[in-house]
């Protein structure tokens, strides 16, 4: 049995409405609240966080993220990475200890 994307979607509304994560809007639609899609460009985003914390070096890592998002490439992955302030600083953190600039 597959599943239909709007019945996916139907069905996490409704369930963000019952943990109260949406409010139910008088007009009867959808209203405003997370998206199924927001838990995947968290999880993008905090799978590299998780790797520089761990010491792991993140472009290594990075295709198994993809293949775990069902993505062909890598560089369709990077669109699902959001540039937290957490990110940045751990990859600015790596990019200071590997790959010093030219000495003056």
């Amino acid at each position: 049995m597959q599943l239909k994307a709007s019945a996916v979607r139907n069905m996490f509304v409704r369930m963000s409405r019952a943990v109260g994560l949406r409010p139910v809007p008088e007009d009867g639609r959808d209203g405003y609240g997370p998206r199924l899609q927001d838990f995947r460009h968290r999880f993008a985003t905090g799978r590299p966080v998780e790797w520089y914390r761990s010491g792991l070096d993140v472009i290594r890592e990075l295709p198994k993220l993809a293949a775990y998002l069902g993505h062909v490439n890598v560089g369709l992955t990077y669109w699902y990475i959001e540039a937290v302030p957490e990110l940045l600083e751990l990859a600015a953190g790596y990019l200071g200890k590997n790959c010093p600039g030219e000495e003056p």
